[in-house]
């Protein structure tokens, strides 16, 4: 009698084991809605998240907030997790109709551990599962009670049921706020049967990204070169490029998006060289055109055409400060060519060493924003007397900063290039930047009413090339306002063997240092020059001066020290 009670009991415990069993996974169809917990506070920003089960597919979905309005780019996305196929799906349809998706097998996500913690959330008991993925730890909080699957985080493991909270890092929260239950015959099959092109991860991601950044080619393998014979047309028309100086300068009438304010702007510059051994400093530069004159008379008509500066000596330099009618290039990326890269890669090898086949410098010019805008002028600048010269590609990357549309006034700003004395037609004469010779660079300028966070953004490298030049010599730069010091810095770097694998033709030294190692002011060959930032939050309206000392090299024989420095002055309005 004891061993068939005993029977009974585990017979009857294990037939009601299995129908609890296939009432706890009876599947039902339903939407759990979920909210985004950041640093313990709801993030209305973040909209909401839905995951919507039915027959076998998971679908997840975000809401945006109330009254947001999206910019045109924004992708409509999907993600699908297909419990009978065992596959994650994601789709995209872009503004312009293009259809594609991506695949990935249950197989191929991440092993979740399974912890025995517990917690309760809307009522449902649920288990602990977690993950460590790119050094973020990820927690997934999932029940099997409720006869729905999906998760809003699948990238990072499925467990088995329902993901109704994961946490990243301790701090980011997506939390299910409820749980509603949908009669399936009142819904649709959820996975369409048109997904599209089916490409892969690296792929879908760069079509996305692609789709939400608007670039403008501004320059497509151009040479740059001494002797270059291109004549160009009489009548100046956007798109088209233009030599000048030789050849040694290009530039280009080009037509610019209007775009809001929180969008970043990076330039993109690829050069090589097509013949050319040396470093050459180079430049991309906007030419203001507002002024009665600009650097573009000079470029068309020589550089006499241009407004004089006159030093302490009475030498003459021309078009590099700005006058009442007259702005000069506003520099948007100075940067270096470096020994030969590409066209000397066959023709010298060092043990451990692999050349590089282009320089890329990549820079962030959003400080720029209300000049790149609309339809302006664009030149690039690399200084050679080389007849094969240099090949460089331009492009502008506007990246916005949110994907909603900014519905706040745009702040209105004030951009004034100050003074350039890189000279940009040095091939066609315009003379090197020597006016620091016992002397200072001058400029006088007005300030209109209104403005608050005035700084300046600066660029300066020094020029020498032999030991006691100032390309490796330090020296201080000091800039006075009204006659005041405002600023001292030297410029200098002193990672330029960083850049090695860039220099093929570099002069290697008895001492194991090569030419491009050496420490500079301010650059190195093969890099760009960041500007720095010089706060003058206490400019008011009126008029003002403002001088740059450098204390230049004494001549050598037949070689010159000279310093290319740039400087434009960016405000905001009240």
């Amino acid at each position: 009698m004891k061993v068939y009670s005993i029977i009974s009991y585990f017979l009857l415990t294990f037939i009601s084991q299995s129908i609890f069993s296939k009432a706890y996974a009876q599947e039902k169809s339903g939407k759990i809605i979920y909210k985004t917990i950041v640093n313990g506070q709801e993030s209305a920003r973040a909209g909401k998240t839905e995951v919507i089960y039915h027959e076998g597919v998971a679908t997840i979905k975000r809401t945006e907030t109330k009254g947001a309005e999206l910019i045109p780019t924004v992708p409509d996305e999907a993600a699908f997790i297909d419990y009978n196929t065992s596959k994650l799906m994601q789709l995209a349809i872009l503004n312009t109709g293009s259809r594609f998706h991506t695949s990935k097998a249950f197989s191929e996500l991440p092993e979740l551990e399974i912890t025995d913690e517990r917690q309760e959330i809307l009522g449902y008991t649920c288990q602990k599962a977690t993950i460590v993925l790119f050094s973020n730890r990820i927690d997934l909080w999932f029940t099997g009670e409720t006869g729905l699957q999906g998760s809003p985080y699948p990238n990072a493991g499925l467990p088995e049921g329902v993901v109704l909270k994961s946490v990243r890092n301790g701090n980011y929260e997506i939390v299910a706020e409820k749980v509603e239950y949908i009669k399936q015959k009142k819904m649709e099959k959820l996975l369409p049967d048109d997904l599209g092109e089916l490409v892969d991860a690296t792929i879908y991601k760069a079509r996305i990204t692609d789709n939400y950044v608007t670039t403008v080619p501004v320059f497509d393998h151009e040479q740059i070169n001494w002797g270059n014979k291109s004549v160009n047309p009489e009548k100046e028309t956007t798109d088209i490029t233009y030599h000048f100086a030789g050849g040694t300068v290009i530039a280009k009438k080009v037509k610019l998006p209007e775009v809001a304010e929180d969008y970043t702007v990076f330039a993109e510059i690829i050069q090589y060289s097509s013949g050319d051994a040396y470093d050459r400093t180079g430049s991309v530069f906007l030419i203001p055109t507002e002024k009665e004159s600009s650097f573009l008379d000079g470029l068309r008509n020589g550089k006499e055409v241009l407004p004089k500066y006159i030093d302490m000596n009475g030498k003459e330099f021309q078009g590099v400060v700005a006058t009442e009618n007259y702005e000069p290039a506003l520099e948007m990326v100075r940067f270096f060519t470096a020994f030969g890269t590409q066209a000397f890669n066959e023709k010298r090898t060092v043990a451990g060493l692999t050349w590089k086949d282009s320089t890329v410098y990549k820079q962030d010019v959003t400080y720029l924003l209300p000049k790149l805008q609309g339809e302006v002028w664009i030149g690039a600048f690399i200084g050679n007397y080389d007849g094969g010269g240099h090949n460089l590609s331009l492009k502008l990357q506007y990246h916005p900063g949110s994907n909603r549309v900014q519905k706040e006034e745009v702040k209105k700003q004030w951009i004034k290039p100050l003074f350039n004395t890189l000279n940009l037609m040095e091939m066609a004469g315009q003379e090197y930047g020597t006016m620091f010779n016992g002397d200072s660079l001058k400029v006088s300028f007005d300030v209109p009413a209104g403005l608050k966070n005035v700084r300046m953004e600066y660029i300066s490298t020094g020029h020498g090339g032999w030991g006691g030049g100032d390309e490796f010599n330090q020296k201080l730069n000091e800039i006075f306002l009204d006659g005041d010091k405002v600023y001292t810095y030297i410029p200098w770097r002193s990672d330029c063997a960083t850049y090695r694998e860039f220099n093929p033709a570099s002069g290697n030294f008895w001492n194991g240092i090569s030419s491009s190692d050496l420490s500079r002011s301010g650059w190195c060959p093969g890099t760009a020059t960041n500007p720095v930032t010089i706060p003058l939050t206490e400019l008011k309206e009126g008029k003002h001066s403002m001088q740059i000392a450098i204390p230049l090299g004494e001549r050598e024989g037949g070689s010159f020290s000279a310093w290319n420095i740039s400087g434009v002055l960016i405000g905001e309005f009240e």
